[in-house]
Protein backbone atom coordinates (compact mmCIF):
# COMPACT_ATOMS: atom_id res chain seq x y z
CA UNK A 1 0.00 0.00 0.00
CA UNK A 2 1.18 3.51 -1.15
CA UNK A 3 2.35 5.98 1.33
CA UNK A 4 -0.73 8.47 0.15
CA UNK A 5 -3.33 5.91 1.07
CA UNK A 6 -2.29 5.26 4.12
CA UNK A 7 -2.11 8.76 5.11
CA UNK A 8 -5.56 9.40 3.27
CA UNK A 9 -7.01 6.44 5.26
CA UNK A 10 -5.74 7.41 8.30
CA UNK A 11 -6.65 11.19 7.83
CA UNK A 12 -10.54 9.54 7.15
CA UNK A 13 -10.77 7.63 10.38
CA UNK A 14 -9.50 10.62 12.02
CA UNK A 15 -11.95 12.85 10.67
CA UNK A 16 -14.85 10.66 11.13
CA UNK A 17 -13.41 9.66 15.29
CA UNK A 18 -13.41 13.37 15.83
CA UNK A 19 -17.04 13.42 15.03
CA UNK A 20 -18.03 10.15 16.91
CA UNK A 21 -16.55 11.45 19.39
CA UNK A 22 -17.59 15.36 19.76
CA UNK A 23 -21.54 14.07 18.84
CA UNK A 24 -21.47 10.55 20.08
CA UNK A 25 -22.28 9.39 16.64
CA UNK A 26 -20.80 6.13 15.22
CA UNK A 27 -19.40 7.81 12.39
CA UNK A 28 -20.05 5.63 9.34
CA UNK A 29 -22.12 8.99 7.51
CA UNK A 30 -18.52 10.31 7.64
CA UNK A 31 -16.47 7.71 7.18
CA UNK A 32 -18.32 5.44 4.45
CA UNK A 33 -18.73 8.45 1.90
CA UNK A 34 -15.01 9.41 2.10
CA UNK A 35 -13.90 5.78 1.97
CA UNK A 36 -15.76 5.10 -1.42
CA UNK A 37 -14.24 8.54 -2.85
CA UNK A 38 -10.76 7.18 -1.78
CA UNK A 39 -11.15 4.20 -4.32
CA UNK A 40 -13.18 1.50 -2.29
CA UNK A 41 -16.36 -0.29 -3.14
CA UNK A 42 -18.97 0.59 -1.58
CA UNK A 43 -19.66 -2.52 0.63
CA UNK A 44 -16.33 -2.85 1.52
CA UNK A 45 -16.64 0.61 3.20
CA UNK A 46 -19.70 -0.67 4.82
CA UNK A 47 -17.74 -3.27 6.24
CA UNK A 48 -14.90 -1.58 7.32
CA UNK A 49 -17.08 1.36 8.53
CA UNK A 50 -18.59 -1.68 10.89
CA UNK A 51 -15.37 -3.02 11.99
CA UNK A 52 -13.85 0.53 13.51
CA UNK A 53 -17.04 1.75 15.03
CA UNK A 54 -16.98 -0.23 18.39
CA UNK A 55 -13.59 0.37 18.41
CA UNK A 56 -14.09 4.06 18.11
CA UNK A 57 -16.86 4.10 19.84
CA UNK A 58 -15.38 2.49 23.34
CA UNK A 59 -12.67 5.34 23.17
CA UNK A 60 -15.32 7.81 23.35
CA UNK A 61 -17.62 5.60 25.86
CA UNK A 62 -14.74 5.89 28.11
CA UNK A 63 -14.06 9.29 27.90
CA UNK A 64 -17.84 10.03 28.06
CA UNK A 65 -18.47 7.05 30.89
CA UNK A 66 -19.65 9.49 34.00
CA UNK A 67 -22.41 10.35 31.87
CA UNK A 68 -23.66 7.28 30.59
CA UNK A 69 -27.41 6.10 31.37
CA UNK A 70 -27.24 2.27 31.60
CA UNK A 71 -30.25 1.26 32.59
CA UNK A 72 -31.88 3.35 28.71
CA UNK A 73 -28.54 1.75 27.45
CA UNK A 74 -29.74 -1.77 27.90
CA UNK A 75 -32.84 -1.28 26.32
CA UNK A 76 -31.04 0.56 23.14
CA UNK A 77 -29.05 -2.40 23.07
CA UNK A 78 -31.81 -4.29 22.76
CA UNK A 79 -33.47 -2.57 19.52
CA UNK A 80 -30.50 -1.76 18.27
CA UNK A 81 -28.51 -4.99 17.77
CA UNK A 82 -31.54 -6.67 16.30
CA UNK A 83 -32.27 -3.32 13.33
CA UNK A 84 -28.24 -3.71 13.19
CA UNK A 85 -28.71 -7.82 12.41
CA UNK A 86 -31.23 -7.11 9.90
CA UNK A 87 -30.28 -3.79 8.44
CA UNK A 88 -26.89 -5.62 7.90
CA UNK A 89 -28.63 -8.55 5.92
CA UNK A 90 -30.59 -6.07 3.64
CA UNK A 91 -27.39 -4.34 2.82
CA UNK A 92 -27.21 -3.87 -0.82
CA UNK A 93 -30.64 -4.81 -1.54
CA UNK A 94 -32.72 -1.85 -0.92
CA UNK A 95 -32.29 0.92 -3.77
CA UNK A 96 -29.97 3.63 -3.30
CA UNK A 97 -32.34 6.60 -3.76
CA UNK A 98 -35.09 4.96 -1.58
CA UNK A 99 -32.27 4.48 1.44
CA UNK A 100 -31.57 7.93 0.68
CA UNK A 101 -35.03 9.53 1.18
CA UNK A 102 -36.03 7.14 4.04
CA UNK A 103 -32.74 8.50 5.52
CA UNK A 104 -33.55 12.28 5.00
CA UNK A 105 -36.99 11.81 7.00
CA UNK A 106 -35.75 9.99 9.89
CA UNK A 107 -32.70 12.71 9.74
CA UNK A 108 -35.40 15.58 9.77
CA UNK A 109 -37.36 14.11 12.39
CA UNK A 110 -34.56 13.46 14.92
CA UNK A 111 -33.39 16.70 14.33
CA UNK A 112 -36.32 17.67 15.29
CA UNK A 113 -36.19 15.57 17.97
CA UNK A 114 -33.33 17.28 19.80
CA UNK A 115 -35.53 20.35 20.00
CA UNK A 116 -38.45 19.22 21.09
CA UNK A 117 -39.19 20.06 24.73
CA UNK A 118 -38.92 23.85 23.24
CA UNK A 119 -40.87 23.73 20.03
CA UNK A 120 -43.92 21.03 21.46
CA UNK A 121 -43.51 21.11 24.73
CA UNK A 122 -46.74 19.36 25.34
CA UNK A 123 -46.11 16.60 23.08
CA UNK A 124 -42.52 15.96 24.21
CA UNK A 125 -44.02 15.35 27.89
CA UNK A 126 -46.07 12.56 26.58
CA UNK A 127 -43.12 11.13 24.86
CA UNK A 128 -42.35 8.01 28.06
CA UNK A 129 -38.90 7.03 27.45
CA UNK A 130 -40.45 3.54 28.21
CA UNK A 131 -38.80 0.39 27.52
CA UNK A 132 -41.16 -0.20 24.38
CA UNK A 133 -41.21 3.09 22.75
CA UNK A 134 -36.86 3.01 23.29
CA UNK A 135 -36.38 -0.30 21.83
CA UNK A 136 -39.18 -0.04 18.94
CA UNK A 137 -37.40 3.32 18.29
CA UNK A 138 -33.60 2.03 18.40
CA UNK A 139 -35.03 -1.13 16.47
CA UNK A 140 -36.32 1.82 13.57
CA UNK A 141 -33.59 3.45 13.78
CA UNK A 142 -30.80 0.95 13.54
CA UNK A 143 -32.54 -0.89 10.63
CA UNK A 144 -32.75 2.01 8.45
CA UNK A 145 -28.44 3.17 8.92
CA UNK A 146 -27.67 -0.69 9.13
CA UNK A 147 -29.03 -1.40 5.50
CA UNK A 148 -26.61 1.92 4.52
CA UNK A 149 -23.35 0.50 6.36
CA UNK A 150 -24.27 2.19 9.97
CA UNK A 151 -24.59 1.49 13.42
CA UNK A 152 -27.48 3.98 14.13
CA UNK A 153 -25.06 6.31 15.87
CA UNK A 154 -25.78 9.43 13.76
CA UNK A 155 -29.24 9.23 14.87
CA UNK A 156 -29.11 7.47 18.70
CA UNK A 157 -28.06 10.91 20.72
CA UNK A 158 -31.04 13.23 19.04
CA UNK A 159 -33.51 10.24 19.61
CA UNK A 160 -32.03 10.11 23.00
CA UNK A 161 -32.52 13.53 23.75
CA UNK A 162 -36.20 13.51 22.56
CA UNK A 163 -36.33 10.42 25.05
CA UNK A 164 -35.62 12.99 27.63
CA UNK A 165 -31.92 12.72 28.28
CA UNK A 166 -29.47 15.90 28.23
CA UNK A 167 -27.53 16.21 25.36
CA UNK A 168 -24.26 15.04 27.37
CA UNK A 169 -25.90 11.85 28.69
CA UNK A 170 -27.59 11.24 24.77
CA UNK A 171 -23.91 11.27 23.46
CA UNK A 172 -22.65 9.09 26.27
CA UNK A 173 -25.06 6.80 26.21
CA UNK A 174 -24.90 7.32 22.15
CA UNK A 175 -21.23 6.23 21.92
CA UNK A 176 -21.66 3.16 24.75
CA UNK A 177 -24.73 1.66 23.15
CA UNK A 178 -22.50 1.69 19.13
CA UNK A 179 -20.34 -0.42 20.35
CA UNK A 180 -22.65 -3.43 20.99
CA UNK A 181 -24.98 -2.62 18.21
CA UNK A 182 -22.21 -2.23 15.30
CA UNK A 183 -20.30 -5.94 16.71
CA UNK A 184 -23.50 -7.66 15.77
CA UNK A 185 -23.17 -6.15 12.25
CA UNK A 186 -18.97 -7.08 12.32
CA UNK A 187 -19.84 -10.35 11.99
CA UNK A 188 -22.01 -10.58 9.28
CA UNK A 189 -19.42 -8.74 6.91
CA UNK A 190 -16.72 -10.63 8.53
CA UNK A 191 -18.33 -14.04 7.63
CA UNK A 192 -19.05 -12.90 4.09
CA UNK A 193 -15.25 -11.50 3.75
CA UNK A 194 -16.17 -7.71 2.87
CA UNK A 195 -13.61 -6.60 5.28
CA UNK A 196 -10.32 -5.12 3.28
CA UNK A 197 -8.01 -5.81 6.82
CA UNK A 198 -5.12 -3.83 5.86
CA UNK A 199 -7.07 -0.16 4.91
CA UNK A 200 -9.62 -0.96 7.62
CA UNK A 201 -6.39 -1.43 10.29
CA UNK A 202 -5.28 2.12 9.44
CA UNK A 203 -8.44 3.80 9.56
CA UNK A 204 -9.13 2.01 12.90
CA UNK A 205 -5.50 3.66 14.33
CA UNK A 206 -7.17 7.58 12.88
CA UNK A 207 -10.29 7.13 14.49
CA UNK A 208 -9.27 5.97 17.71
CA UNK A 209 -6.99 8.86 17.79
CA UNK A 210 -9.85 11.41 16.89
CA UNK A 211 -12.53 10.22 19.04
CA UNK A 212 -10.62 10.61 21.96
CA UNK A 213 -9.95 14.21 21.18
CA UNK A 214 -13.27 14.53 19.76
CA UNK A 215 -14.48 13.04 23.60
CA UNK A 216 -12.30 15.69 25.10
CA UNK A 217 -13.99 18.68 23.03
CA UNK A 218 -17.30 17.37 23.35
CA UNK A 219 -16.97 17.23 27.80
CA UNK A 220 -16.01 21.08 27.42
CA UNK A 221 -18.41 22.38 24.99
CA UNK A 222 -21.75 24.04 26.38
CA UNK A 223 -25.10 21.65 25.56
CA UNK A 224 -26.61 25.07 23.37
CA UNK A 225 -23.45 24.71 21.00
CA UNK A 226 -23.44 20.59 21.31
CA UNK A 227 -27.48 20.52 19.97
CA UNK A 228 -26.62 22.96 17.38
CA UNK A 229 -23.58 21.25 15.92
CA UNK A 230 -25.21 18.00 15.92
CA UNK A 231 -28.51 19.65 14.31
CA UNK A 232 -26.04 21.05 11.20
CA UNK A 233 -23.78 18.14 10.81
CA UNK A 234 -27.18 15.62 11.03
CA UNK A 235 -28.66 18.00 8.12
CA UNK A 236 -25.32 18.38 6.07
CA UNK A 237 -25.20 14.31 6.20
CA UNK A 238 -28.77 13.41 5.07
CA UNK A 239 -28.21 16.39 2.52
CA UNK A 240 -24.47 14.79 1.28
CA UNK A 241 -26.46 10.87 1.10
CA UNK A 242 -29.39 12.35 -1.37
CA UNK A 243 -26.86 14.44 -3.46
CA UNK A 244 -24.76 10.73 -3.62
CA UNK A 245 -28.13 8.87 -4.53
CA UNK A 246 -29.20 11.02 -7.40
Amino acid sequence: MLHEQIIILGLIGLIAGLMSGMFGIGGGSVRIPLLNLAGLPLLTAFAINIFVIPFSSCVGAVSHRENIDKEIALYVIIGGTLGSVVGAFLAGLIPTLVLAVIFVVISIITIVGIYLDRIASGFSKKLVPSLKNIIVGSFCLNLITGMRGGSGGSLFPPFLRAMHLDIHKAIATSLFVTIFTALAAVIIYWQRGNISWLPALFVLMGSMIGARVGSKLSLKTKPFWLEIGLSVLIGSLALITVYKAL
